[in-house]
């Protein structure tokens, strides 16, 4: 994946043409993790209704999904239902958990094409038996791609994680002292892949909604105003712009020498 990638699928004279060319491929994120927010308030200043903007929100991750594969990004993670999302009047879970079946059944060709490999992370267990079976043919089917890694945080909650790491150490029977930062954080869902570099949040909020919280300690926070709807590649771009020219230090004086950077 490369530049070339992106510009043959970009509008001559476009921004996101424009965006693209000042990207330092040899400075992309290694992992890029998003709170997708903004559905309701795109629904409400339309005045539709909230499921409508889940419904937008689709091609929102249609886009940046495809669009990060083809920068070269290696994992994305889309924070897409919540541990607290219950709360949420129950046809409007029901649509979510719809919507989230039909984007499965319709873009994993897609996945696949571009050599997607799609992980769920959260209490999937928990989950009704009929998006469980959509959620694992997913991951079966991708299991042997290669490119990015896409995880959908799905019945997910950053608290939650931590303490289901805790009693994963505690059922292996580790000790005390066998247990450190890095072998804590194999414990986690997800354990093996990079920490998140970059965090972008749509719709203006300032908070970190119990989202990877053992994972973002050194990430660099990009947050806009566009609602998840109208989120686009550009908008990504701009997202990867603003982090390369950040000086990571990470508590030290300068950033650490990471590889594949």
């Amino acid at each position: 994946m490369s530049l070339q990638d992106i510009l043959a699928v970009a509008v001559p004279g476009s921004p996101e043409e424009t965006l693209a060319r000042q990207i330092n491929f040899d400075r992309l994120p290694s992992h890029v993790a998003i709170i997708m927010d903004g559905n309701g308030r795109w629904a409400s200043r339309r005045h539709l209704p909230r499921v409508e903007g889940h419904r937008a929100g689709i091609d929102s991750v249609r886009d940046v999904v495809e669009s990060s594969a083809r920068l070269g990004i290696q994992v994305l993670t889309l924070y897409a239902f919540s541990l607290e999302n219950w709360k949420r009047p129950a046809s409007e879970v029901s649509t979510l958990m719809s919507l989230l079946k039909r984007y499965l059944r319709l873009e994993l060709k897609t996945l696949l094409t571009n050599n997607i490999r799609f992980r769920v992370v959260g209490r999937k267990d928990e989950l009704a038996p009929d998006v469980r079976r959509e959620l694992t043919i997913g991951e079966e089917r991708t299991s042997g791609c290669t490119g990015m890694l896409f995880n959908i945080a799905l019945n997910y909650g950053g608290r939650a994680e931590i303490v289901d790491a805790a009693r994963r150490a505690i059922a292996a029977g580790l000790k005390p002292e066998e247990l450190d930062e890095p072998r804590f954080g194999e414990l986690l869902y997800t354990g093996g892949q990079p920490d998140p570099d970059l965090l972008i949040r749509t719709s203006g909020e300032m908070r970190v909604s119990n989202f990877l919280l053992w994972q973002i300690a050194y990430a660099e926070i990009w947050v806009t105003d566009t609602l998840w709807p109208d989120f686009r590649c550009r908008h990504l771009l701009e997202a990867i712009l603003a982090y390369q020219k950040r000086d990571r230090r990470y508590g030290g004086l300068k950033e650490p020498a990471i590889a594949g950077r």
